[in-house]
């Protein structure tokens, strides 16, 4: 039996906001120093090359670079190929269209991976499992974010996505080794495919007794909704001490 909840997964779920909402982005860690992005007081780059590293600042960026090199090139190399005439069916506007996708519903996406990997009840699953979530792409909506729909979600083995490729397995590691030094369970894996092109989204996890999202089955409800509208202004719902909270 499906479970019935009092109160919708997300802010402004059965009626979207009068006014278009500003762009909203998970919290980011510099890749550098670690420290945690406040955006009241500056937003953190992303990496132009791979779109997933970030940096509080370019001097963190320029350190970091050594050790970013072979992953960022690695990534920058696989999108390059997928350009190439060898692969007839890769749209170049799909390879940005996905980079844009990833990166506008990281809250979103991050939270799928909390719901469907379980987390919260078992956060040993960081370990064993991924979410890969395979989209649709629709060519002639002029919305670009509405371009994708949710095609299928799977739980698949963690190594389907660290054994295929053993220089994103290591960046995932090393992700992971920095979240469990400051107290969290580890790096979540939410793999996004689309036809033959794929981002992998690492997504770092506090403690359970840190995060305060309550624990939902309807999560790939959630996401078919928020995906196939083409919002961002996704904001989960959290039990707290002062009650229920939307953010």
């Amino acid at each position: 039996m499906a479970a019935v909840y009092a109160q919708p997964a997300a802010a402004n779920y059965f009626s979207a906001p009068a006014h278009a909402p500003p762009k909203q982005r998970g919290y980011r860690i510099c890749d550098q120093c670690g420290a945690v992005e406040q955006p009241h007081l500056g937003r953190f780059r992303l990496c132009g090359g791979c779109m997933t590293t970030q940096y509080c600042s370019q001097d963190c960026q320029k350190a970091h670079w050594p050790s970013h090199k072979p992953i960022c090139q690695h990534t920058a190399s696989q999108i390059s190929s997928a350009k190439q005439p060898s692969h007839g069916a890769i749209d170049e506007s799909l390879v940005k269209g996905l980079r844009k996708f990833v990166s506008a519903h990281s809250t979103l996406l991050s939270w799928a991976g909390f719901q469907a990997l379980q987390l919260k009840r078992l956060p040993s699953n960081i370990r064993q499992n991924a979410l890969l979530i395979e989209l649709n792409y629709r060519h002639s909506s002029s919305d670009s974010l509405r371009r994708f729909s949710i095609k299928g979600t799977h739980i698949v083995p963690r190594t389907y996505v660290t054994d295929n490729d053993p220089l994103v397995g290591q960046d995932i590691l090393r992700r992971e080794e920095r979240c469990r030094k400051s107290g969290g369970i580890g790096c979540a894996v939410v793999l996004i495919q689309c036809g033959d092109i794929s981002q992998v989204m690492p997504v770092e996890v506090d403690s359970p007794s840190r995060i305060s999202w309550d624990s939902r089955e309807d999560w790939l409800q959630v996401l078919q909704h928020f995906v196939e509208s083409g919002r961002t202004d996704f904001k989960p719902i959290s039990t707290t001490p002062r009650g229920i909270v939307y953010g």
